[in-house]
């Protein structure tokens, strides 16, 4: 092979232009509002079909990178062959793989380690116009710029021999492992589902033999992967699941999609594992911190922007420079309006995405002339107001067998609940439980809040908890001196 492994989907996969497929994949990481300061992943389940079937499933994944720039530099990408069939691992003997956005070098070191393992051999005419590793580079060079590369392809291969190469590479904070796999092909849209959702109970727990060649054409790695996730207990997180008939809305012959971050559970160079105690106490403190330290500053930004949209038609500008650093970091948050006691609009971002300030001032500005359900807000109504603002955790999936299941292990006046299921999202606050004390009326509305009738079930539901702590107007010394100062602005 030539020193340089060319691209050869560009154009066709993904755009070929480097500022198109620039702006594509930032496009889909700000649709996903993706986790920015969630815990790194050791490894990651990523579909690699044409960026507009599934680039918004893989954006699900490799949002979680952002926050692993600099870090992160190493990166074993593990795919099926699709063209030429073989037996065992293929490695390429390029020195680097080619995008529109740049070469992406191969971490020839490691390429040499690998060449002593059997069954593991060069084989160029694989990886010359195999895109399954491909599809992966321009959203690892986004995410995390500058990084080494380790290309496999696999053909016929056991578990075991997958799961020893990956052994083999999988060092430390600074490695990760990348799994390329799209889900079943060419079925109906529900026969598609249900499969799909067959093969993500597999993947949760564990189950090496539970999914076959029909429920993923990545079997082999995945196989590799679960085996070795399962000897470290590595924590599994289904982060997506689709199909591209939830985006191009034809159904009859559809394609499954679906995106899993493997955590490694035990803290190790400042990546830690995410558990539920830490969903429900380790992040409250930090939201509790904010909000006993800056929750009056929050609010008047959100007072700022509202004042603002009411002149000027957009949110406040803010000069990030004139705050201190922990309201700069990526934190979730919703900014709720109520007048007279009813709700007035509510509108925030179920995962930090963006600075803490910018997103209070663009939900608080949305809440008040944004939010479908009201009409825009008019200037009478701000000696009226009530703003409040939550600082949410990250969500966190629930593993439940059916929809009793799920009611049970509901936590009544704690949990907040994120539900996602054909492309439709629903949320509701902890708060909404003083309006809604009744676990079946609780999950009913948030049903309805996603578009679904109350009664509405499906095997490929997700369902996403959280907890947050809240500030409102009412608990300043005083409270309407909010709408009479003002903040920085750029």
């Amino acid at each position: 092979m030539d020193s340089v492994r060319a691209a050869v989907v560009a154009g066709s996969f993904y755009p070929a232009d480097p500022n198109e497929l620039t702006t594509m994949v930032r496009k889909y990481m700000a649709l996903v509002r993706g986790t920015f300061n969630a815990v790194v992943p050791k490894a990651l389940i990523v579909p690699h079909a044409g960026y507009i079937y599934s680039g918004q499933v893989a954006a699900r994944a490799y949002a979680r990178l952002l926050s692993a720039r600099g870090r992160l530099d190493r990166v074993v990408l593990i795919g099926p062959s699709h063209l030429i069939p073989f037996h065992g691992l293929a490695l390429s003997s390029a020195e680097a793989y080619e995008t529109p956005l740049g070469r992406v070098p191969i971490d020839k070191v490691a390429v040499q380690t690998l060449r002593t393992m059997h069954n593991i051999t060069v084989r160029d005419s694989v990886h010359a116009q195999e895109y399954s590793l491909e599809v992966h580079l321009p959203f690892l060079q986004e995410t995390l710029g500058f990084f080494n590369l380790i290309p496999i392809i696999t053909g016929d291969a056991s578990p075991e021999e997958v799961a020893e190469v990956l052994e083999k590479m999988w060092g430390g904070p600074e490695t990760l492992i990348v799994v390329s796999t799209d889900l079943s092909h060419y079925l109906d849209y529900e026969s598609c589902r249900a499969v799909d959702a067959s093969t993500v109970q597999a993947i949760e727990s564990y189950h090496v033999d539970g999914i076959d060649h029909a429920q993923a054409c990545g079997i082999v790695p995945i196989r590799g992967l679960l085996a070795v996730a399962h000897r470290k207990s590595l924590k599994v997180i289904t982060l997506d699941v689709r199909n591209s008939g939830d985006f191009t809305g034809q159904h009859n012959r559809v394609v499954g999609y679906g995106a899993w971050a493997l955590l490694e559970q035990s803290p190790a160079n400042g990546v830690g594992g995410e558990t539920e105690e830490n969903n429900k106490n380790g992040n409250d403190e930090r939201g509790t911190t904010l909000l006993s330290l800056h929750g009056e500053t929050l609010l008047h930004i959100a007072a700022a922007s509202i004042r603002h949209g009411l002149y000027y038609g957009r949110s406040i500008p803010l000069d990030l420079n004139a705050f201190p650093p922990m309201l700069c970091q990526a934190c979730a948050s919703f900014v709720t309006l109520n007048r007279a006691g009813q709700l007035r609009g509510c509108i925030g971002s179920s995962q930090a995405w963006r600075a803490l300030v910018e997103d209070i001032a663009e939900n608080a500005f949305e809440a008040a002339f944004a939010d479908p359900r009201f009409r825009p807000l008019l200037r009478h109504e701000l000696s009226e107001l009530e703003v409040s603002v939550s600082l949410l955790t990250e969500p966190q999936r629930i593993t439940f067998c059916n929809q009793d299941d799920l009611l049970a292990k509901i936590r009544f006046g704690i949990d907040g609940l994120l539900l996602e299921d054909q492309g439709h999202q629903g949320l509701l606050l902890p708060q909404v439980w003083e309006q809604i004390p009744e676990k079946k009326d609780f999950l009913a509305s948030l049903k309805r809040k996603a578009g679904f009738s109350p009664h509405y079930w499906s095997p490929t539901v997700n369902i996403y908890r959280f907890t947050a702590c809240s500030i409102k107007n009412a608990d300043l010394p005083n409270p309407t001196g909010l709408w009479k100062t003002s903040v920085e602005t750029s």
